[in-house]
């Protein structure tokens, strides 16, 4: 389960997680469901990294693409190396698309498909939808709940088990406290004062 970076242009295909080997070689984090067809030689990613690194504003292309010991590797032109390979580790690739009819993954949405959907807890509308962050771990969702709190909601099956873009919603089925503030164990002795007080008599 993923989003797209852009409203229109670009769709997040994989993350590059470790060096392998001495030629230059990375292992992937693939987000699409067709890395064959995505991680075809030629390719050009867009590349989401720190302001800090030397591969900030850059693009790369795809050399070769395979699979070893059923993991998938990328090696990319201009890195010829472990050392040039793993000063690009962690990086997250975008594709760019033509325009908002290109295929998009299953499981994927853009940004814009997602902001202005309602939020949806056990049948009721809890909130809606205001920002889609993408960070190296995971996508979260900035959700505006009706008391006008702001709470992050990590993009992931377990917790958007659906997600309804044409319904205008999505389901989500939280932990403990993503929502609510759980009760501290002050506030579980203050309460349990209060009813000893409630029912003394004199």
């Amino acid at each position: 389960m993923s989003a797209a970076r852009s409203a229109h242009t670009q769709l997040r295909v994989g993350r590059l997680v470790k060096a392998h080997g001495l030629k230059g070689a990375l292992k992937l984090e693939l987000y699409t469901d067709d890395p064959d067809g995505r991680f075809t030689a030629g390719a050009v990613f867009t590349l989401q990294v720190p302001e800090s690194s030397p591969w900030h504003g850059k693009t790369v292309t795809v050399r070769e693409f395979k699979w070893m010991n059923s993991h998938p590797v990328v090696f990319l032109e201009g890195i010829e190396d472990r050392t040039a390979a793993e000063s690009i580790v962690r990086a997250i690739l975008w594709l760019d698309h033509d325009d908002e009819t290109a295929r998009v993954e299953d499981d994927a949405w853009y940004d814009h498909q997602l902001v202005g959907l309602d939020v949806v807890r056990d049948g009721q509308v809890i909130g809606r939808i205001t920002q889609v962050d993408h960070l190296p771990a995971q996508d979260l969702l900035t959700v505006r709940l009706g008391d006008g709190r702001e709470v992050l909601v990590p993009f992931v099956k377990a917790i958007v088990p659906e997600v309804d873009a044409a319904g205008g919603r999505i389901v989500v089925t939280p932990p403990a406290g993503l929502f609510e503030d759980l009760p501290t164990d002050e506030d579980e002795t203050e309460a349990v004062d209060a009813s000893s007080e409630g029912t003394s008599g004199d």
